[in-house]
């Protein structure tokens, strides 16, 4: 046990690295020869040396070496190798811990020839025999002497020399040039070894029986004394034959490969076994897991289940799916007699890997109500896989940042080695979203990316986990209204789901600067919302008038702040006294208001007439219309009694084509008759009246329209504006603030400049005292103002037409 132990296991030596020890840890593997020097081994070493490093069962790391490896010290049947293993946190392997690991196992007795097909090599070993006669030995391949004879001739006893069989050639090389193309030759005193990397120019695909194999024919020679001795070390390993159904992973190999079998006439099959990671499997043993090995007369078979004991799931990712791949490494062993080897023991070790198959994640709301928090598990997952970041709002985390925005994370491991993650977040973070549902219900929505990654392959993929509960604890908001005399007040107490809703009065969008605007009242601490909004108002709805009263409405609505989907109204009626539409002035001038019904909604107020339909409103808003006359005038009746005089009037509305009025509000002013008052006077010559100058801040606005009708003003982009001389100029000046009915603008003096500056000279007078300047060629021309849509007040705007001019010296045109 402990970080590394090792295993012998036939002609191999398998060396294992913990997990667990090594997590998360830079590796580098050496290899210590009989002198004490460490070699560090990379891919190409380690196919031409014979080691083979693999990850296996959720990222332990496997060392393999071959008896006949390059650095190992075999003594008649025992081999020794040792090895370096340094481990880093950082990749430039700075402050590495090394480990060293010496095995020695016991291999024998060797045949005659020996075949590994390795994942990433193939080696044939040959027994070393010096021949009786040189004639024996060249009979299969007599031309190879003429290739090789030279050489071996002019070199010394350690030079080796290997020829390759290729269907358009043959070509020699000595050992060096074989060893720098990636060859790996050896010898010892009873044998002779080639070893092939599978990425080896000489390599060719042969196909035996429907499989494909990695050959590479060749002959090997070796001077010793006067004899030349040529080996052939022709070799063949299968990279396909694997074949995938019925969830079962089905593995065929050729029993008899003509490659190796060249000059061979009578053959005897001796023994055919097989395992797991080079553990041979007995048949009961084979039968538990429901394995099946079939020896037919051409072929030998294995048939693993998916998923069964011996191999492995590791995870795997395509096109961003998280999924799975079951991975189990078996080997096969069969040993067959023939008249021209003797015993041949070809071995070959076949890690196979399922295709890709996606994995659907669980992902459980197990969320404690009571407790408001959210706990969603997710998973499960394998042992390989690793949870490294989050994205909450946007915003990636690393996992141990992510208690920072109130989401805790755990890992939770099982007994088979398998993980899940929990995630909790308290209903009231940050990070959860709440959303109004109906009635009393709530929803909390935790939306969080989770990344991971896979080891050792480094793989990412993400996990999307959007999760919902629904509590039963919205508060929504509640109201109270009442009316004073003249102003409507709703009271709205704030809730819990209401935090981002807007008010709105008839569909139109009450925000502090509006209500300004209209003289409304809105204030906001927060927990309350309060409304005030006057009777007499273009949002307020007038139902019906009786003598009682003016029936009168406000409509508020609170909607989304996102979508504008209603969610909650309120609404407040009152009854207000007649006695705010009418004024009955003791002069005898009567200012009575009339207002709109909802239920006629076609009703234009600027078309409300008196009794004498020549009377019309002298202020029209949207909802109302104000009247002001003599009680003498407009169709007015008078009544007398002994103590009162009564005028009466009716403010109707016609519609078109119809003498019958749909609309009719009746008012009267009453006078004492008879009324005693003392007057104190005395006599005085009262001046003129007059306007006395006053101080106070005026909001005000000039602009130029395109036309007479004053519907299109010119724009801030289409400014500079060009005109021909004598061509008209439309100006309208608005007094935009305050909003009192009772002001009205007049204009006393108006001027052009040839600049922006209004002090700069020349200048060129349009108005003077209120009029036209009389010294001007084409006088202004003032426009008169009515009632629209746009204009609530006419009595707050003046329009003026100017005819284009240009300022002039003498005859010379003056320019900016």
């Amino acid at each position: 046990t402990g970080p590394v132990s090792s295993e012998c296991l036939g002609s191999f030596l398998r060396i294992t690295l913990s997990a667990k020890y090594f997590e998360d840890k830079y590796l580098s593997f050496s290899v210590v020869d009989q002198s004490g020097v460490a070699w560090e081994l990379d891919e190409a070493m380690a196919s031409q040396c014979g080691y083979t490093v693999t990850y296996s069962n959720w990222s332990n790391i496997e060392f393999r070496a071959s008896a006949l490896s390059c650095h190992s010290h075999l003594e008649r049947d025992v081999f020794t190798v040792t090895i370096q293993i340094k481990a880093s946190h950082a990749p430039d392997m700075k402050n590495a811990a090394t480990h060293l690991k010496r095995a020695t196992c016991h291999y024998g007795p060797w045949r005659p020839r020996e075949l590994v097909c390795e994942s990433n090599y193939m080696e044939v070993s040959v027994r070393k025999e010096v021949p009786q006669t040189v004639k024996d030995f060249i009979q299969d391949e007599p031309e190879d002497w003429t290739l090789a004879f030279p050489e071996a001739k002019a070199g010394e006893a350690s030079v080796w020399q290997i020829v390759f069989h290729q269907p358009e050639e043959k070509k020699a090389l000595l050992v060096s040039d074989a060893w720098s193309a990636g060859y790996g030759l050896n010898t010892t005193d009873t044998r002779v070894l080639l070893r092939i990397p599978y990425t080896a120019e000489q390599i060719q695909l042969v196909e035996e029986q429907g499989t494909t194999f990695s050959a590479v024919r060749s002959s090997t020679f070796y001077k010793q004394q006067w004899v030349i001795l040529m080996v052939d070390t022709t070799v063949a390993c299968p990279v396909d034959g694997v074949d995938y159904a019925n969830k079962t992973i089905i593995w065929t190999v050729p029993k008899y490969i003509q490659l190796l079998s060249a000059g061979a006439t009578s053959f005897k099959e001796v023994l055919v076994e097989a395992g797991v990671d080079l553990h041979k499997l007995s048949a009961e043993e084979m039968a538990s897991r429901k394995y099946v090995l079939l020896n037919d007369l051409n072929v030998i078979t294995m048939k693993i289940p998916i998923g069964a004991e011996g191999g492995y799931y590791k995870t795997s990712v395509s096109s961003g799916q998280h999924g799975a791949k079951y991975t189990i490494n078996l080997f096969l062993e069969h040993q067959w007699e023939d008249n021209k080897w003797g015993l041949t023991k070809y071995t070959i070790i076949k890690e196979i890997e399922t295709p890709f198959e996606q994995v659907e994640l669980a992902i459980t709301n197990n969320s404690n109500l009571s407790a408001r928090l959210m706990n969603v598990t997710v998973g499960t997952f394998l042992p390989d896989v690793e949870l490294v970041n989050l994205t909450i709002e946007g915003v990636t985390l690393a996992v141990p940042e992510a208690v920072q925005h109130g989401c805790l994370i755990y890992e939770i491991r099982y007994a088979n080695g398998s993980k899940a993650y929990i995630i909790q977040v308290p209903f009231d973070a940050p990070s959860i979203k709440k959303e109004y549902m109906s009635a009393d219900m709530r929803a909390y929505t935790l939306n969080v990316t989770l990344m991971f990654i896979i080891h050792p392959t480094s793989e990412t993929f993400a996990v999307p986990v959007i999760t919902v509960s629904t509590v039963k604890d919205a508060v929504l908001p509640s109201a109270r209204g009442f009316c004073d005399g003249r102003n409507f007040h709703l009271i709205i107490t704030r809730g819990n789901v209401d935090q981002n809703w807007l008010p709105f009065i008839s569909d139109w969008h009450l925000t502090p600067e509006a209500a300004q605007k209209y003289n409304y009242s809105l204030r906001d601490n927060g927990s309350h919302l309060a409304i005030s909004v006057p009777f007499l108002s273009s949002h307020v709805d007038y139902e019906d008038f009786h003598t009682s009263g003016i029936k009168a409405s406000l409509h508020v609505t609170l909607k989304d702040g996102i979508t504008l989907a209603n969610r909650k109204d309120f609404s407040i009626s009152c009854r207000f006294s007649p006695s705010e539409l009418i004024q009955c002035l003791s002069n005898g001038t009567v200012v009575i208001t009339a207002v709109k019904l909802v239920r006629i909604a076609d009703l234009d107020t600027s078309l409300l007439v008196l009794r004498d339909r020549e009377c019309k409103p002298s202020l029209v808003t949207e909802k109302t219309a104000t009247f002001k006359f003599n009680v003498n005038t407009c169709g007015t009746n008078r009544k007398f009694n002994s103590t009162t005089m009564t005028y009466e009037n009716e403010v109707l509305y016609f519609r078109p084509g119809n003498d019958t009025p749909v609309y009719q509000l009746k008012f009267v002013c009453s006078y004492a008759v008879k009324q005693t008052v003392d007057i104190r006077y005395e006599s005085k010559k009262n001046p003129p009246p007059s306007i006395k100058p006053g101080f106070g801040s005026l909001a005000l606005s000039l602009k130029l329209f395109k036309e007479k009708s004053y519907s299109d003003p010119y724009q801030k982009l289409e400014y500079p504006v060009v005109k021909y001389l004598r061509e008209a100029l439309y100006f309208e000046v608005e007094l935009l603030q305050p909003e009192d009915a009772r002001l009205e603008l007049n204009l006393n003096d108006c001027w052009a400049t040839k600049s922006q500056s209004q002090d700069s000279h020349p200048q060129w007078p349009i108005l003077i005292n209120g009029c036209a300047n009389s010294e001007d060629s084409y006088r202004t021309v003032f426009h008169e103002v009515n009632y629209s849509s746009r204009v609530k007040f006419p009595q707050h705007l003046k329009r003026f037409e100017v005819k284009m001019f240009t300022f002039v010296q003498g005859t010379t045109l003056l320019q900016e």
